[in-house]
């Protein structure tokens, strides 16, 4: 099994970072995220990013910067997470995928089980 491409948005507002609850009906499901998904064929990793908060959270973002690149692997998924810094282009938020949204500051996530990826890159934020 090859590794799947999948981008992340770490959006910052103020102090405050956005974090996902997963669907319970997903793999991972009621762990933390910073939310996106993967990438298409033909698609950059910015246009899938932009692509999957539309999706998701139903907001346009501004993708500043790529910040972190963590790979993983279990028994069910091959992964390379690209994670970007952004910021909300627009302000109401409407959830189609995860359970919960929370803003958070980055002392906090200690408070949050992550999925594996996103644990390991709040260091670098």
């Amino acid at each position: 099994m090859s590794p799947r491409d999948v981008v992340a948005a770490i959006i910052k507002k103020d102090d405050y970072f956005l974090l996902a609850k997963r669907n319970k009906e997903k793999y991972m499901g009621l762990k933390w995220e910073f939310p996106g998904g993967k990438v298409e064929k033909d698609e950059s990793f910015e246009e899938a990013l932009s692509r999957e908060i539309l999706e998701e959270l139903n907001v346009n973002i501004e993708i500043h910067n790529k910040v972190a690149e963590e790979r993983y692997q279990d028994d069910e998924i091959n992964i390379v997470l690209h994670y970007y810094m952004c910021s909300l282009i627009d302000t109401d938020i409407v959830l189609s995928e995860h359970e919960a949204i929370e803003w958070v500051k980055k002392q906090d996530f200690l408070n949050y089980e992550f999925v594996p990826g996103d644990g390991d890159i709040t260091s670098l934020i």
